[in-house]
């Protein structure tokens, strides 16, 4: 069946989906130093009602969903989700975005119950930057948590790097070094400079052209069609190198024209941009027993043809934490 197009003519096949607004980092670009107040319990949707929007989306087309947060692995039992997820037949994939913490930990058991793959937010290499970058004193190895995910079977694995100048951009080339031995895809994203991150500036934006020249200082780079996935980066490699080099760039190229995708809030609010302002309740109408496939057509009417990033329009954001990016 194919998917629901939006206003636009997208086709809509990708669901992210917020599992919790709580995280156990406080990182410099996605949550203020002091957090933001936690929604009611009460108003977090289960993992059965979850389970239940999936389901009535998925005979819209709906294809590829990924678990995010705030941080989801510290959501108990997330492995029940996937496990449901997992039951419904046309769902071909289901991926997770973590910080990684405890990741060799959780890997196996989020492999049995059907997890594809996973994205690992990893902005340095170095534990006092990890902890200078997150606010959190955490023991964290990216390296050990990729690994732990390869040994899993997941694949393919992501690492994300935010890229900030002056913070963490002398890294790139040590970064870009672990794809020549590792199956990894190491993707760069751009700094967004949204919401109450007092700390950073457009200052600290990094262009995605010039992260690719500091990586080629190693080795030639060539294009690569890159890994199976639904997300914007554009790929490089060196050559004979087991990983790829990505990069994400909503600030310097934007690619909304290939979107194919909407976002499921913790509380239930279906959003049609990452920095849109246009929102549609499901939590209510789920719990009334009412249909979604008209609310969930009523939001792909209405889901604009670019973000406004650069105009600095972010729909109300506080922070990137409260959609999981």
């Amino acid at each position: 069946m194919s998917a629901e197009r939006d206003q636009f003519g997208r086709s809509i096949e990708y669901l992210r989906i917020s599992v919790t607004d709580r995280c156990n980092f406080r990182c410099l670009y996605c949550m203020p130093a002091d957090g933001l107040p936690w929604l009611p319990r009460a108003d977090i949707l289960s993992y059965e009602e979850i389970a239940d929007v999936v389901g009535q989306l998925a005979p819209l087309g709906l294809r590829r969903v990924r678990l995010t947060g705030g941080e989801p692995t510290i959501r108990p039992q997330l492995e029940k989700l996937i496990a449901m997820l997992r039951a419904i037949p046309v769902v071909e994939d289901i991926a997770l975005s973590t910080n990684g913490v405890k990741f060799d930990e959780y890997a196996p058991r989020f492999r049995e119950a059907g997890l594809d793959r996973v994205n690992i937010s990893a902005d340095s290499l170095r534990p006092d930057r990890i902890a200078k970058i997150s606010r959190r004193n955490f023991s964290f190895d990216p390296v050990r948590a990729a690994s732990a995910a390869t040994a899993a079977g997941l694949a393919p694995v992501k690492l994300n790097v935010v890229v900030m100048r002056g913070i963490n951009d002398d890294e790139i080339a040590d970064f870009a070094r672990l794809t020549l031995d590792h199956p990894w895809h190491v993707r760069f994203i751009e700094l967004m400079p949204v919401g109450e991150m007092r700390d950073l500036t457009w200052e600290h934006v990094v262009p995605s052209d010039e992260v690719l020249a500091r990586a080629a200082e190693i080795a030639p780079l060539h294009a690569s069609s890159g890994p199976a996935g639904n997300g914007p980066a554009a790929y490089h490699a060196f050559a004979g190198a087991a990983g790829t080099i990505g990069v994400i760039t909503p600030m310097s190229h934007t690619y909304c024209a290939s979107c194919n995708r909407v976002r499921l809030t913790a509380d239930g609010r279906l959003r049609t941009c990452l920095f849109g302002d246009h929102e549609v309740g499901l939590r209510e109408p789920l719990r009334a027993g009412q249909p979604l496939a008209p609310l969930f057509r009523e939001a792909l009417a209405s889901k604009p043809r670019e973000h406004a990033l650069l105009q600095m329009q972010v729909g109300g954001l506080r922070a990137l934490s409260q959609v999981g990016g």
